[in-house]
């Protein structure tokens, strides 16, 4: 059982500058893309980070040479891999841990031939099937079983051979198992509806770098040329966007003022819009983002005046990790919004310890919650709650933070998986969270 806890004393504006962590998403990526040469990789702005930190042990064990350069950079070697050290139970316990494992599958195939996964854990935020890297991976050629009694996937592939897949859901990662595995395989392979998140484009310019060749980058449809083999190359991650918009969030409810600093504005999608929907002043400097202290910050409207709808959907839509985010800031905004978090069943039901807070929120369904703003009439009180997965963590530190009195986050080790020393960067601007 994890006992680690934070005391957050709410009710302190912020100031100062904080620096986003590079991309958790892109680095469980980028990890698992190093499996694919022989060649050195080297990757900068890596987030020290929980889930991180169990990926580099996991590909570690399996004989990758890894060096840790400097803060943040580090050096991957994958010329002598072990594929004995899939099966043993120290591999089944670490892959379970952490999802980010599942993109290990891809990389694997398409250079060995052969991978071997248990099922991976990650966030309780509902059903997260992999049916869809499954079908896409035996179109290309593998074949899997699924072991019950471990729990485990075995999947093999004589000769990976490049087709046309039509994507059954928008999966990110699916997308990139199907990329690493395509980009080895024999002729062309065709993904459309494929996502096209910044982390993903991020992939496939890193394999396009290693000798790869990916065209349509950015769109719905990917065209992979496979090549025989890939070199090495090394590679920038871009700033973690959800920890961009974490700290909008943070800023506009703790009436703090906080400077971002470098954003890649341009790689933000409509990030800034949605907050801005939300009456949240911004003043981009170049690559920075200032959010000046404000008194209140009010919601619009739809154009006919009806009740504004903030939604997730794939990208270039509202990413489902900033749902959470919006819906604490918008208990002390003006107006009402209706939240519909379309792509995960379970990831509201962290609203009842809002509620106990004092926030009016009615839940209509697993989907969806309509947030009535306070308007700032009325402080959130403190209280001791318990974080469900990374993203609603985030955003129950950030109403601690703003609530009356000392509130206890406990299993933080949820945060910690996502967030890089999260308590010590926000102490640095004025925040009071104890690490117990």
């Amino acid at each position: 059982m994890n006992t680690d806890a934070f005391e957050v004393t709410g009710g302190i504006s912020l100031n100062g500058e904080i620096v986003p962590q590079g991309a958790k998403n892109e680095a469980l990526q980028v990890l698992c893309a190093v499996m694919l040469t022989d060649h050195t990789v080297t990757l900068s702005n890596v987030p020290d980070i929980l889930d991180v930190q169990r990926l580099i042990a996991l590909i570690k064990g399996l004989g990758v040479k890894v060096i840790n350069l400097s803060s943040g950079t580090w050096s991957f070697t994958a010329s002598d891999i072990d594929l004995n050290y899939f099966y043993s139970s120290e591999f089944r316990k670490n892959a379970s841990r952490i999802r980010g494992s599942v993109m290990l599958i891809g990389a694997m195939l398409g250079r060995f031939g052969k991978a071997y996964l248990p099922r991976p854990g990650g966030d309780k935020i509902g059903r997260r099937r992999l049916d869809t890297h499954f079908l896409a991976l035996e179109k290309l050629g593998a074949d899997f079983q699924y072991d019950a009694e471990k729990n485990a996937y075995a999947i093999q592939a004589k000769e990976l051979k490049g087709t046309y897949l039509l994507m059954d859901e928008i999966s990110v990662t699916g997308t990139a198992n199907i990329v690493m595995a395509a980009a080895l395989a024999k002729g062309t392979t065709q993904i459309y509806n494929a996502a096209c998140e910044p982390y993903l484009q991020q992939l496939c310019k890193m394999i396009n770098a290693m000798g790869g060749k990916i065209s349509g980058i950015g769109s719905n449809l990917l065209t992979i040329e496979g090549v025989e083999k890939l070199g090495g190359t090394e590679h920038r991650l871009l700033p973690d966007f959800i920890e961009i918009g974490s700290f909008i969030g943070l800023a506009a409810m703790t009436q703090s003022s906080i400077t971002i600093k470098d954003c890649r504005v341009d790689q933000l999608g409509n990030t800034l819009n949605v907050f801005e929907r939300m009456g949240v002043q911004m003043d981009i400097q170049g690559d920075d983002i200032h959010i000046p202290a404000q008194d209140s910050y009010e919601i619009q409207t739809f154009i006919d005046g009806s009740i504004m709808t903030i939604y997730d959907a794939p990208w270039p839509g509202f990413t489902p990790d900033l749902m959470s985010i919006v819906l604490v800031m918008a208990t002390q905004a003006r107006g009402s919004v209706l939240m519909h978090q379309k792509m995960f069943e379970s990831r509201l039901f962290f609203v009842d310890k809002l509620i106990d807070m004092g926030a009016q929120i009615i839940l209509c369904d697993p989907h969806r919650a309509t947030v009535i703003g306070l308007n700032r009439k009325q402080q959130l009180r403190a209280i001791e709650m318990t974080s469900p997965d990374i993203r609603a963590g985030v955003a129950l530190l950030i109403a601690a933070l703003s609530a009356k009195g000392t509130s206890v986050i406990r299993n933080i080790h949820q945060i910690d998986r996502g967030y890089q020393n999260i308590d010590t960067r926000l102490n640095a601007l004025g925040a009071k969270i104890i690490r117990t």
